[in-house]
């Protein structure tokens, strides 16, 4: 195999990370103060977010191996503010590209949810879990509470108008 389709092999995101690895590599011979200041402040950023990242691993994992298409639909046939809260849930415990959330979700369409219910889902998948302690890191816990509090509220809302909208039609 030639140097040619090994470099053809290599992704975006190994092209990126290599364009990384000489900046360090540059930096380190030019400036080693602010080379040694980014790898401990690397170190310190990974220090803070490893417990957390293992805490959202094992959350996940579990909600995979429970959360399954016919628990779901079972709990979606649920009256009143049992369906939304689990709606508002799922939305944020929800993984994946949201390209293969659709066909699911016009299936349950199929099945009875409403329009209003499925737009509260895809607003709240803008909360996700495993990115909160980079958040929490960046900001502080105080302001990404309120501000999933606040999503989840104008989901509702949203979800609602939505409803409201759609019934008109």
């Amino acid at each position: 195999m030639g140097i040619k389709n090994k470099f053809k092999q290599i992704s975006g995101a190994g092209y990126f990370l290599i364009g990384i690895l000489i900046v360090y590599l540059i930096l380190f011979f030019i400036r080693q103060d602010l080379f040694f200041s980014s790898i401990n402040f690397f170190y310190n950023i990974i220090l803070k977010i490893i417990p957390v990242f293992i805490l959202v691993f094992i959350l996940m994992t579990i909600t995979n191996y429970f959360i399954t298409p016919k628990f779901v639909i079972k709990h979606l046939k649920e009256k009143g503010i049992k369906k939304w809260v689990f709606v508002i849930i799922g939305g944020v415990l929800s993984t994946g590209p949201i390209y293969m959330w659709y066909p699911f979700l016009a299936d349950l369409k199929n099945k009875g949810l409403n329009y209003g219910l499925i737009a509260c889902f895809l607003y709240n998948r803008a909360i996700k879990i495993s990115l909160l302690p980079l958040a929490i890191i960046y900001f502080t816990w105080q302001y990404i509470l309120v501000l999933s509090f606040v999503m989840i509220f104008i989901s509702i809302i949203q979800g609602i108008i939505i409803n409201k909208l759609m019934d008109n039609k």
